[in-house]
């Protein structure tokens, strides 16, 4: 919890809040540094090389930003004037600025939004060939965990259909796995085995994490040295990138595991508030949706109520909400925040 004149605020309006640990600050401050433009940064060299290890690809490139590494990859698998498809409420086409299509020339089209139910029958049949007029497909992106969909895991089964149905089409698969770490957390899948589904993935460092900055691309040698000219395109370039790269290996070593408490906290928070009729969905990682269309108050008036006693609540729209818990929100904070909206709540 922070302090903010004298009163704590305990804030869950995202996992990207967090700020850096002490020691977290001292593997930055010493940290081994090189211009990363010329492969040069040690430190960012090795995390790239560890990521690529523990998802089982060849290489790995680190990115300034999650989007980033998002639209460097949907580049690496989609040409200009081809198609992606994925979830209508996939983080890549709704919170990335069109980047798809002003960046890559990428067409999109989506099914509908189901979260982490993917119907993997519904995404074969959307699929389209090579043809006269026709765009044709090249890629499919799931995310995982599913940021609009609550946090949901995308089970494995899922992932493994459409894995064989990407395969039988010829398209690629990409994995938007910014929480990716809450899931391998929350349903023990190793990391090694989701990283095998895919073709490429974008891990981020900062979701969660704690690092202040920074994802991964992940993918073949091959890809990764044409997403590492991408970048540059992009402006991601950096020079001593290393005192973030730094960050985010120290995160990777240490703050993982522990995603579990901030699971166990999120189901405390659904646990208080589902007798209000408020809950979005069923709550499986760090994630708490509310949908207040039944509510006496809507979004942004449960959130100014709340933060007005300390508490900070994210308004996705005019009904739509969302609590994250996150490694600076610890049992005290989820009591207060609880005693907090439970009043808010009950009006």
């Amino acid at each position: 919890m922070a302090e903010s004149t004298g009163r704590p605020v305990v804030d869950l309006r995202s996992d990207t809040v967090t700020k850096p640990t002490p020691p977290m600050r001292a593997a930055m401050a010493a940290a081994d540094v090189g211009d990363d433009v010329y492969a040069e940064d040690p430190t960012v060299n090795a995390l790239e090389a560890h990521v690529a290890e523990l998802f089982g690809h060849e290489a790995a490139l680190w990115a300034p930003t999650g989007s980033m590494a998002n639209q460097i990859a949907l580049q690496l698998l989609v040409p200009p004037a081809h198609e992606l498809l994925c979830d209508a409420d996939a983080h890549v086409v709704t919170y990335e600025m069109a980047a798809a299509a002003a960046y890559g020339g990428i067409s999109t089209r989506t099914w509908p939004a189901v979260g982490a139910d993917v119907d993997p029958e519904t995404v074969a049949a959307m699929i389209r060939p090579d043809g006269y007029h026709a765009v044709p497909t090249r890629a499919i992106a799931v995310e995982q965990t599913h940021n609009r969909g609550g946090g949901g895991v995308v089970p494995l089964a899922t992932l493994r259909a459409l894995r064989g149905i990407a395969d039988r089409a010829g398209v690629a698969l990409h994995c938007d796995g910014a929480r990716i770490w809450h899931a391998h957390v929350a349903d023990g899948v190793p990391l090694k085995t989701y990283g095998e589904l895919f073709d490429t993935l974008s891990v981020c460092l900062s979701k969660g994490l704690g690092a202040p900055a920074g994802s991964v691309i992940v993918g073949s040698a091959e890809r990764m040295a044409r997403a590492r000219v991408i970048r540059k395109r992009m402006g991601g370039g950096l020079r001593q990138v290393g005192v973030l790269a730094a960050a985010g290996r120290y995160a990777l070593d240490h703050h993982v595991e522990r995603l579990a408490d901030d699971h166990a906290r999120a189901a405390r928070l659904a646990e208080a508030i589902a007798p209000f009729g408020v809950l979005a969905g069923p709550v499986r990682t760090n994630l708490v949706p509310l949908d207040l269309s039944k509510s006496p108050l809507d979004a942004a008036g449960v959130a100014a109520a709340a933060r007005a006693e300390g508490v900070l609540v994210s308004v996705l729209g005019p009904y739509v909400g969302r609590l994250v818990t996150h490694y600076e929100v610890d049992d005290a904070g989820i009591d207060h925040a609880i005693e907090v909206l439970t009043r808010v709540l009950r009006g």
